[in-house]
């Protein structure tokens, strides 16, 4: 039977996940491939992947960047990998760094950094430190599934408003909701406002593509009761699937305005390094006939590659079909009053944390050692599967 770190991983092992390869990441000296050894299979199906959260150690809360793409300088991520599984996530090559795999190791393999708040009050505490807006959830989802139970995106939050500092938090889950009573009162006194990603409304194909997202319509009801509550809502109409999702463009910004969005913003389909691979296999197994189409499109955007990662080229492409996809997102925001902005947040009122606030709380792995661990146990395969997570 094939080895259960081949390619083509089993429908059954992989039931609700995103990816459908596993492969070692860049940095792997060595490969696994399937190889058919004539035994016939086991008479007990396999049980699905099982999702497994480990801590890190975190001596850095902030990570900084200079892209021109971005509105932000600094961005915050509780969590490394993703449990909601998009097929298309541009974050997945950030696993590879751990010795795992961009693919389902992604989805299933998360690690969460439960002294990121304590971190993050020692950083803002410090006396060179200027403000300015925070990006929570800049690579993974700050309000992924793990986070019902770690809360440390909330603890994050209680930090940024006991000392008056901007956030953004972009998001594909419902749970921000629960911490209304947080951003709220922040968005009140100009110190937050959120994203939604949308990248289609297409329920049956959101299941495929973002399989432990929320639904398409649920996040639509969460914009809804964002702005019910004053906090303003960009909705990111990301990624843009040439071929697939493009036709609904001025779909989702209609719905997302008719919730309560004030503003917008959209993103081409990023596949840097292992992503590729990773959503062609996708497109060959979920929507085989569009395949071809999709890659090609992306090739006539990016100067005959499936990806430029150039800045100012990396997000939206170049050439025709991008310039008419920037055309038709700005006629739609126009139309409908979508700003391309949201409202510039504060840096006034912050006042740097309380000593107590900055001091160092205990955590349990480094990031190397949160998966190195022999108490963790091997790559994700037929020795580390459970029940669904």
């Amino acid at each position: 039977m094939l080895h259960p770190d081949s390619k083509a991983l089993d429908r059954a092992l992989r039931r609700g996940r995103g990816a459908t390869l596993n492969p070692a990441g860049r940095f792997e000296r060595l490969a696994r491939e399937g190889v058919d050894d004539g035994w016939p299979e086991e008479d007990a199906p396999p049980a699905p992947l099982r999702t497994e959260v480990r801590e890190e150690r975190t001596g850095r809360a902030l990570a900084w960047n200079a892209s021109p793409d971005l509105g932000f300088d600094r961005s915050l991520n509780p969590y490394r990998g993703c449990e909601h599984g998009c097929a298309f996530c541009y974050a997945r090559p950030t696993h590879a760094q751990l010795g795992l795999s961009p693919g389902l190791d992604f989805e299933t393999r998360i690690v969460a950094r439960p002294g990121a708040p304590e971190a993050l009050a020692r950083e803002l505490a410090r006396p060179g430190y200027r403000p300015a807006p925070l990006m929570l959830g800049a690579v993974t989802d700050p309000y992924q599934p793990a986070e019902r139970d770690r809360r440390i995106t909330r603890a994050v939050l209680a930090v940024l408003a006991d000392c008056g500092h901007p956030v953004l938090v972009t998001t594909r889950g419902t749970l921000v909701e629960r911490d209304l009573d947080l951003l709220a009162p922040m968005a009140g006194q100009g110190l937050a406002a959120v994203g939604v990603s949308i990248a289609t409304l297409d329920a049956g194909l959101a299941r495929r593509l973002e399989p432990r997202a929320p639904a398409p319509a649920r996040r639509l009801a969460t914009i809804a009761r964002l702005a019910a509550a004053g906090v303003p809502v960009r909705v990111m109409v990301a990624p843009v699937i040439p071929a697939l999702t493009d036709h609904e463009l001025e779909a989702i910004l209609a719905a997302a305005r008719a919730a309560g969005a004030v503003a917008a913003r959209t993103t081409l389909l990023r596949l840097p390094g292992e992503v590729l691979a990773i959503f062609r296999a996708w497109l060959d197994e979920h929507a085989p006939g569009r395949a071809r189409h999709v890659l090609a499109r992306l090739e006539a955007m990016h100067g005959g590659r499936p990806y430029d990662p150039a800045f100012g080229r990396r997000m939206r492409g170049g050439g025709p079909f991008a310039d008419l996809m920037a055309r038709r997102f700005e006629v739609a925001c126009r139309r409908l009053g979508l700003a391309p902005a949201l409202p510039r947040l504060t840096c006034a009122r912050f006042v740097p944390p309380r000593p107590a606030a900055a001091a160092a709380g205990p955590d349990l792995f480094t990031r190397d050692e949160a998966f190195r661990s022999p108490a963790f146990g091997p790559r994700m395969g037929a020795q580390n599967r459970g029940g669904e997570g």
